[in-house]
């Protein structure tokens, strides 16, 4: 049976959840995911917990405060002008309000690329935004229940 490698593709569905039990990722009962290890498409602690699991294997994690996506970064919380997060946005929409999820667009690299950047919306004023670029789990404890479907 093919175990799960530092380089394996998978197919698996997995749920990510926040410390209330809020899925952050669920893709149980849909779409399964696939990605390969060491690519950076999950965090590296998620990743770790998969190797050496075999192809078939249904588990959940319960992992400590700041274990999934380390530790919160007091210099990613950034006041920023409205009109530059208006300008930013990927797509338009009403005013942010604070709680808000925002996706916004980086600058054009020199390569032609452009990135998006996911803030939460902490405090507003009239002028500007606190947006905060942690992950919304860091810090936190969360459940990761995983289910592998297929290991190549």
């Amino acid at each position: 049976m093919p175990r799960v490698q530092p380089d394996s593709y998978l197919t698996l569905h997995y749920r990510l959840a926040d410390p209330g039990g809020v899925d952050v990722v669920n893709t149980f009962g849909g779409t399964p995911a696939t990605l390969t290890l060491g690519q950076g498409q999950l965090s590296p602690a998620l990743e770790a917990l998969l190797l050496g699991l075999d192809e078939g294997t249904r588990t959940r994690f319960e992992l400590a405060p700041g274990e999934a996506f380390g530790a919160r970064i007091p210099g990613l919380l950034r006041w920023v002008s409205r009109e530059v997060v208006e300008t930013a946005r990927e797509r338009p929409g009403p005013q942010p309000q604070v709680g808000d999820v925002l996706r916004l667009r980086l600058p054009t690299s020199v390569d032609g690329e452009a990135g998006l950047l996911t803030a939460l919306v902490r405090e507003a004023d009239m002028q500007a935004l606190l947006l905060d670029f942690n992950h919304p789990l860091a810090d936190c404890p969360a459940t990761f229940e995983v289910h592998l479907l297929a290991v190549l």
